[in-house]
């Protein structure tokens, strides 16, 4: 019995990322139509280096990865963006989802949990909010 319910909530996650990736599409689309008038925007640059998955606890694993940002071009100090994954499991179809983080100057550092069946086959930097340009 616990395993079924423990399968159904795994299932009724996979299907809330389904549904959150088709609304993040969305939401890009939109957001991508309503750039300000009169202002320049810039985007910083965000970049891998560091990405790992933490040793098994209760039966999940932390994927953590550092980034670098560099937003030398923007005036404000923080913002949104988002990784997509292709999420792997054992015997379920893949998954594109993703999540959302903020960004500061420097260096970052992010993470996101995984079921001990699970894994991820890749991961890219999606959507960035745009920022008012420094000048």
């Amino acid at each position: 019995m616990h395993k079924k319910n423990s399968v159904q909530r795994q299932r009724r996650q996979q299907l809330h990322r389904c549904h959150f990736s088709a609304l993040l599409a969305g939401v890009v689309v939109l957001l991508g139509a309503t750039q300000t008038r009169g202002e320049t925007l810039c985007k910083p640059a965000l970049t891998f280096k560091n990405v790992h998955f933490s040793e098994m606890r209760s039966q999940q694993r932390l994927w953590t990865a550092a980034l670098a940002v560099d937003a030398s071009d923007c005036a404000t100090t923080s913002g949104r963006f988002y990784i997509n994954f292709v999420r792997i499991k054992e015997m379920a179809p893949d998954v594109l989802f993703a999540d959302e983080f903020t960004w500061r100057p420097g260096q970052i550092e992010v993470s996101v949990d995984f079921w001990a069946d699970e894994a991820v086959l890749d991961h890219w930097i999606g959507y960035i909010g745009a920022c008012t340009c420094r000048n």
